[in-house]
């Protein structure tokens, strides 16, 4: 998928770039959520967790069209999310 960075509406973090924004969309075990929550929901928001070439934790708030993607918002994993998608990684790989 194609990102669209024209748009941003954010603040880049030092430690993050927007190649590692895309290569955590492109993560084999990316962690793709549709939110519950009616706020999230009614705007077509989603969340990945994915992880980038260089091994860099990315969270990321994102539209998309289904062939470009629109980062929202996008900052490295903080530790409940390392865990979360350390734990999915670990049942995917033991499957």
């Amino acid at each position: 998928m194609d990102a669209e960075w024209n748009r941003t509406q954010f603040e880049w973090n030092s430690s993050l770039t927007p190649r590692d924004v895309e290569e955590s969309f492109e993560d084999p075990f990316a962690i793709k959520l549709l939110p519950d929550s009616p706020r999230f929901s009614v705007q077509a928001r989603f969340f990945n967790l994915g992880r980038s070439a260089s091994g860099i934790g990315v969270f990321s708030v994102y539209r998309t069209n289904g062939k470009q993607v629109m980062v929202i918002y996008a900052r490295p994993f903080d530790p409940e999310e390392q865990f979360f998608y350390q734990r999915k990684l670990n049942q995917t790989l033991a499957q």
